[in-house]
C-alpha cells in the first residue's frame, strides 16, 4: 500500500506544499501556503489542531482522532495519502507505521451476542490482546472464562462499564450486537411546516442521519454527528426520528431548548402534542416524546444521594435517546450511559472538544463520530452564513494596571475580563454598526449589567425566569429588539437565527467549545457576512485564554483579524466593503 501512495507523488514538486510531518507524530501546516485551506480540510478527519499562531499551525495524531475517523469510514490509507500529498518532506516511516497500526485496533475487540442469558461475548482478535486484557487489573472483576478461543463472556449489564475501561487501555471497542427495538411510535416529517413553509431536507443532513440508522443491523444506531451551529442539527435529530418511528427521549442543556424541541416537533412532524412532554424543574411528565434538561439528571439532595431523575431511562421502552450539545454532557450522566446500551442513541454537536478532556467516554457510551462536515464547506455552499472573526486589542487604564500586577491568577482573568474601557468599546461598535442585530456575549453579570443598562436594552443571564426568556428571545427574532445582552446561556443550544453580529467581552479561561457555541449564533444562512467581535486584554492572561479559544476557529478555517484599539478610530482600518 505505502509503495502504492508513494509512487503517486514522485515527481511532484512538494515545495510549496503546507505540512511538515514530524517522528513524534505532530504536524507543522504552514497557513501562507496556496494549499493551506484545502489541506486543513483534509486533516479536520483524523488530527486534532494544538496551535494556532500566525504562520505555522500545529495539529497532533491522537489514538482517539484516528479511531474517530476510523469509525466514520476513513481509513488509515487514507490518512497517509493525505500526508505524503501535502507533506513538504518525506512522511516518517514511524508515523506510517503508528498510523497503521492504531487505526487497525478498532475492531481488534468487539461485543458480540452470547449464547448464555445476560451474557456477551468479548471477542479478541489476537491472544497478545487477550493476555493485556486478562492480566488488566481494571477488568478482573468484569470477565468470565469462555470456552472459545480468545473470547472472555462479560455480563450484559456490563458492556458499558468494559467499554469505557478498554478504550481508557488503549483499546477501542467494536459493540456489534443487536440493538433492541423500543416501543412503535408513527413520526413522520411533514412535506410543508405547520407554518406553510416547504421542509427540505439537506443532502449533509440526510446523510448524517443515515450514518446513524444504517440498515438497523448489528453495528448500527449508535455514534456521534458534528455539524456546525446552524447547520441544522435539531432536523438531523428530527429525521433520524422518523427513519426510526420509536419512542424518543432527548436530552438538552436548558429549558429554553427543551421548549425550541418541542416547537420543532409541532412544527415539523405529525407527531400530537398530547404524544409530547417535558422533563425539567417546572414539569415532570413522561410521554411517548419527552425533552429533558441535563440539570434536572443531575439533582440529587446532596453529595451523598443517589441522582432520582435517572430513572426516566428505565421508566419506558425509548427505542432511541438523543443527547443534544453532547459535549455538554455531564459527567455523572455517563454513569447512566453506560447502563442503557441496548438503547439506539446520537449525539449532536458541533464539536466534540470536552474540557474536561472525556471525549473517549463520548466515544465509547454514546458512540463514535458517524458523520462530520467542514465548517468552511458548508459556508461555501451557503448552508451558514459568512463570518468574519476581529480580535480587538486594547490597554489597562494605569490603575488597572497596577491592580492586575499585584492580583492571583484567577483575580487576573477576572481584572482583564472586565477592563472598563471595554464597554466604550461596545457602545462605539453598536454605534458603528447600528444596522445589524447584535448580541453582547460576556461571563460576569455586574459588567452585562451594566452594558445593558447603557444601551438601554434586555439582558438574559441564568436567573431570568423562562417566561422572560422566550419573550425577549421572540421580540429579537421579530425584530422589536436588535441587541441583545447574555451571559453564558449564549453558550448553549439557542436559536437566534437573524443575529449577524456579536461582542464577546469575555469568556470562561480560554474554552474552545465555548469559543465554537458562540460563534455559532451567527452562522444560521444570511446574505450578509456575520462578524463576529472579541475584546482582548493587551499583556494579560486573557491574550493566553484568547489563543486557545482561538485554536477551534483556524481548524475550522476561521482566520482573526487583529485591530489594536486606541480609539473609535481604530476601526477605521479594517476595509468592510469586501464583505
Amino acid at each position: 500500500m505505502q509503495k502504492e501512495i508513494q509512487s503517486n507523488f514522485e515527481g511532484v514538486d512538494k515545495s510549496q506544499n503546507p505540512l511538515i510531518v514530524q517522528g513524534d507524530r505532530s504536524i507543522l501546516m504552514d497557513v501562507h501556503s496556496p494549499l493551506a485551506e484545502e489541506c486543513r480540510n483534509k486533516l479536520i478527519p483524523f488530527a486534532e489542531l494544538e496551535r494556532s499562531p500566525e504562520h505555522l499551525h500545529t495539529y497532533r495524531l491522537t489514538p482517539l482522532s484516528l479511531w474517530n475517523a476510523t469509525s466514520a469510514g476513513f481509513t488509515f490509507e487514507d490518512a497517509i495519502e493525505v500526508l505524503k500529498k501535502y507533506s513538504r518532506f518525506d512522511v516518517p516511516m514511524s508515523v506510517q507505521v503508528w498510523i497503521e497500526e492504531t487505526a487497525s485496533k478498532f475492531g481488534k475487540i468487539k461485543i458480540c451476542p452470547a449464547d448464555e442469558n445476560n451474557f456477551l461475548l468479548l471477542q479478541i482478535e489476537s491472544q497478545i490482546i487477550y493476555k493485556q486484557i486478562q492480566n488488566a487489573a481494571a477488568l478482573k472483576k468484569l470477565l468470565y472464562p469462555c470456552e472459545k478461543e480468545n473470547c472472555f463472556l462479560i455480563s450484559i449489564f456490563d458492556r458499558g462499564t468494559i467499554k469505557q475501561k478498554l478504550i481508557e487501555l488503549g483499546f477501542p471497542v467494536k459493540d456489534e450486537v443487536p440493538l433492541a427495538d423500543g416501543e412503535r411510535l408513527e413520526i413522520n416529517l411533514l412535506k410543508k411546516t405547520s407554518s406553510g413553509n416547504d421542509l427540505v431536507i439537506r443532502d449533509y443532513q440526510n446523510e448524517a442521519a443515515c450514518s446513524i440508522v444504517g440498515d438497523k443491523s448489528a453495528g448500527t444506531g449508535f455514534g456521534t454527528i458534528v455539524l456546525p451551529c446552524g447547520a441544522g442539527k435539531t432536523i438531523v435529530g428530527l429525521k433520524i426520528m422518523e427513519l426510526l418511528k420509536t419512542n424518543t427521549l432527548i436530552v438538552t442543556t436548558s429549558i429554553t431548548s427543551v421548549h425550541q424541541w418541542i416547537q420543532e416537533l409541532l412544527d415539523k412532524t405529525d407527531i400530537p402534542q398530547d404524544k409530547i412532554a417535558e422533563y425539567t424543574g417546572e414539569s415532570k411528565t413522561i410521554k411517548p416524546i419527552t425533552i429533558a434538561t441535563y440539570q434536572i439528571l443531575t439533582w440529587r439532595k446532596d453529595k451523598e444521594s443517589d441522582y432520582p431523575h435517572f430513572d426516566i431511562f428505565r421508566q419506558k421502552s425509548w427505542g432511541l435517546i438523543i443527547y443534544d450539545e453532547v459535549h455538554m454532557l455531564p459527567a455523572p450522566v455517563f454513569r447512566v450511559v453506560a447502563e442503557i446500551q441496548t438503547v439506539r442513541r446520537v449525539g449532536l454537536t458541533a464539536t466534540l472538544i470536552r474540557e474536561d478532556g472525556l471525549q473517549s467516554y463520548v466515544f465509547s457510551l454514546v458512540g463514535p463520530k458517524r458523520y462530520d462536515v467542514p465548517w468552511k464547506e458548508l459556508e461555501n455552499l451557503k448552508w451558514i452564513a459568512k463570518a468574519e472573526c476581529i480580535e480587538v486589542r486594547l490597554d489597562f487604564s494605569q490603575a488597572e494596571e497596577l491592580l492586575y500586577a499585584t492580583a492571583t491568577t484567577r483575580e487576573k482573568h477576572k481584572i482583564a475580563s472586565q477592563n472598563y474601557l471595554k464597554i466604550k468599546i461596545v457602545k462605539e461598535l453598536v454605534e458603528k454598526f447600528s444596522d445589524e442585530k447584535i448580541l453582547i456575549i460576556g461571563q460576569y453579570l455586574s459588567q452585562l449589567e451594566e452594558i445593558a443598562k447603557l444601551l438601554n436594552v434586555p439582558l438574559i443571564t441564568g436567573k431570568t425566569p423562562n417566561s422572560e426568556r422566550d419573550k425577549i428571545y421572540n421580540d429579537f427574532k421579530l425584530n422589536k429588539e436588535k441587541i441583545l445582552v447574555v451571559s453564558k446561556v449564549a453558550n448553549f443550544a439557542l436559536d437566534l437565527p437573524d443575529a449577524s453580529m456579536a461582542i464577546q467581552v469575555s469568556g470562561t479561561f480560554g474554552s474552545r467549545q465555548e469559543e465554537a457555541q458562540r460563534l455559532g449564533r451567527l452562522l444560521r444562512p444570511k446574505e450578509k457576512v456575520a462578524r463576529f467581535f472579541t475584546l482582548i486584554t493587551r499583556n494579560s492572561v486573557e491574550e493566553d485564554f484568547g489563543s486557545n479559544r482561538q485554536k477551534f476557529l483556524a481548524e475550522q478555517g476561521y482566520a482573526y483579524r487583529i485591530v489594536k484599539y486606541f480609539d473609535a478610530s481604530s476601526f477605521d482600518v479594517l476595509d468592510f466593503s469586501e464583505c
